[in-house]
């Protein structure tokens, strides 16, 4: 869903600077009518108070989606107050409610509340997050859909009965590996399929000898570089987050055509409604017998279509179109002379 806003087009490209530069979501709603601006390291320089005082000149406005996480509390608050000063324009996308690479939620509510009480206009992906956001910090946000970021390859296929699970390393979101993999193994195999765990380059599965010899199960490494291949060759894909909001996976498997199993945690089922979800959250933990029987049951459902790319073209062209008014709005509000 997008809600729009009143059109105010600049006759000459809007300087953003945008926290990650490159990414490739920033580079999927960026619109024509804007530039980004500035170093591509990473953690970007804008985030230096001292290097956005220097530079504010040479930017329209700061777009923060993500690259933040590792700033103490202090240091975000400081550098809203170098926006301030600067008179410098922020825009803020909330792609997560809840840091699942951040041990407690408390840091990432502070930097929440920080760039939100700052922000000239905030976004999200989903009407669930935006309604979060309403009432945990008083914000509204404008929801724009998550849009494609890649498309099937017509040379990969796809195995009926393949389950994929990349739990990635050991942290807050994903505490116990073992026990995902077990469970997403028993459903794969009651399912009638087997079940496909990707390790990290250089990672093994786990210390349990008895589950990396399961029968139905193969390990294999996470390639980065074809990432979506490997999801594209899956009937199902299982996202192991216990906490977190959105997926960029979920969205490269709508792309490919492959089958999500999403947690209850978050807006994932807002972010795409053809989801079968298992209960996995914080305050819960995981329902192991839930995983399972959500695999078994998405494995009786056909694999879905990979998603129209007309129709992809179309949401990305309404989600640039925001972009550019809210980048336009702002700047029409910036005092004269700053």
């Amino acid at each position: 869903m997008v809600h729009a806003l009143t059109s105010s087009v600049s006759p000459v490209p809007v300087r953003v600077a945008a926290v990650p530069h490159g990414d490739a979501y920033v580079d999927a709603v960026l619109p024509a009518t804007a530039v980004c601006v500035g170093p591509r390291h990473d953690p970007s320089p804008w985030l230096d108070p001292a290097y956005l005082t220097a530079h504010a000149g040479q930017v329209d406005v700061v777009h923060l989606h993500t690259g933040y996480g590792h700033l103490p509390e202090d240091e975000v608050v400081s550098w809203t107050e170098a926006l301030r000063r600067t008179g410098v324009p922020l825009v803020v996308t909330v792609h997560q409610l809840r840091d699942p690479d951040q041990p407690a939620r408390s840091r990432h509510d502070a930097h929440l509340a920080a760039l939100l009480a700052t922000a000239e206009v905030v976004l999200t992906l989903t009407p669930g997050a935006a309604d979060e956001i309403a009432e945990r910090f008083g914000r509204t946000a404008i929801v724009v859909a998550h849009p494609s970021l890649t498309a099937a390859d017509p040379d990969t296929g796809a195995e009926r009965g393949l389950v994929g699970l990349a739990p990635g390393t050991v942290r807050t979101a994903v505490p116990d590996r073992a026990a995902l993999v077990r469970a997403a193994l028993s459903g794969a195999v009651s399912g009638g399929g087997r079940l496909r765990v990707f390790v990290e380059p250089g990672q093994s599965l786990c210390a349990d000898p008895d589950l990396a010899v399961a029968d139905g199960l193969e390990v294999v490494t996470r390639e980065p570089a074809r990432w979506a291949q490997q999801l594209q060759e899956l009937h199902v894909a299982v996202l192991p987050e216990r906490c977190g909001t959105h997926s960029r996976d979920l969205e490269v498997c709508r792309d490919v055509g492959t089958r999500v199993v999403a947690p209850s945690c978050g807006w994932f089922a807002d972010q795409w409604s053809d989801v079968v979800v298992y209960g996995n959250d914080e305050e819960r933990g995981l329902d192991p017998v839930s995983l399972g029987a959500a695999v078994a049951a998405a494995l009786t459902r056909p694999m879905p279509r990979p998603a129209d790319r007309a129709w992809r073209a179309g949401q990305q062209a309404a989600v640039r179109a925001v972009h550019e008014q809210v980048y336009g709005q702002v700047l029409a509000d910036r005092p004269v002379g700053v």
